[in-house]
């Protein structure tokens, strides 16, 4: 389990991993939230903009924290 993974299941408990892969890959490729929400539902496992909102900033979230935790151990 990575450490992405971990976060994801204490942050986001109820959506699947599988699905948060699926928005955060498309959200990476530059796919908004409506798009995502609206259009690629067989990807997501049919979330919606709200979980793809809490999605795509649970992974800014984790993002940060790795910054942060690099710095931090960079010292």
């Amino acid at each position: 389990m990575t450490d992405f993974q971990k976060y994801c299941s204490q942050v986001l408990p109820t959506l699947p991993f599988k699905s948060i892969q699926a928005v955060v890959d498309l959200h990476k490729e530059g796919a908004t939230v409506p798009f995502i929400a609206r259009y690629r539902k067989e990807k997501t496992g049919n979330l919606d903009e709200v979980q793809v909102h809490e999605v795509i900033q649970g992974h800014e979230s984790f993002e940060e924290l790795m910054k942060r935790q690099a710095f931090i151990l960079k010292e």
